[in-house]
């Protein structure tokens, strides 16, 4: 076999194995997609109670107005539903910590009851304010169950800001934030409730 011979069948045998293993990424890509967005939607979807919703909460994102609000932003909001009913939303929060942006997933009953809270990222301080992170976290179920007026706006600080909630120990900036924009979500939910829960919900 000569050198040209050589070239070629090296060229038709690369050719054969790049376009089999482009058919291959191409057909097991829906897969792998709808894998990850179960994960993405177990770890989304853990604050609701499993028997509060029956819709695919994530594929049907909200439109936010005015999403810049006084102490965070917020990135994306989702309906939960159950029986064509909404019974939650879910509002992804984002807010700056001692160290940098906190992003938080915030869930609130149709009444504007806290369901829950979950961090989904943060760069705290290992030890202090990076126990935000921890799942489940004890501090963060304090809130469960608070509204925008439950306590009064004056209630959401910290005791030490004359506030109702405790900090986390050795994390001032962090827990503040985390307090304001939880609040600020709650306020959100609150002036925007008919928006967000839709029109389907029966007075």
């Amino acid at each position: 076999m000569n050198r040209t011979s050589s070239i070629v069948t090296l060229v038709l045998l690369a050719s054969v194995g790049v376009g089999t293993t482009y058919l291959v990424q191409h057909a097991i890509a829906p897969h792998i997609a709808a894998e990850q967005r179960l994960i993405d939607s177990r770890n989304l979807l853990d604050l609701l109670p499993s028997d509060s919703y029956d819709n695919q909460p994530l594929e049907q994102p909200l439109n936010l107005d005015s999403s810049a609000l006084a102490n965070s932003t917020l990135l994306i909001g989702y309906r939960a539903t159950k029986a064509g009913q909404p019974s939650a939303v879910l509002l992804r929060s984002q807010t700056l910590g001692y160290a940098g942006s906190i992003d938080l997933l915030i869930a609130i009953d149709i009444n504007g009851k806290l369901l829950g809270v979950k961090t989904l990222k943060q760069s705290e301080t290992p030890g202090l304010g990076g126990k935000i992170a921890e799942w489940p976290n004890s501090w963060l179920q304090v809130f469960s169950g608070k509204s925008r007026n439950e306590p009064g706006d004056s209630g959401w600080a910290l005791k030490k800001d004359q506030g109702q909630f405790d900090q986390i120990a050795g994390a001032t900036m962090t827990s503040r934030a985390v307090i304001n924009a939880i609040h600020d979500a709650l306020r959100y939910f609150d002036e925007h409730r008919q928006q967000l829960i839709g029109s389907s919900l029966h007075e």
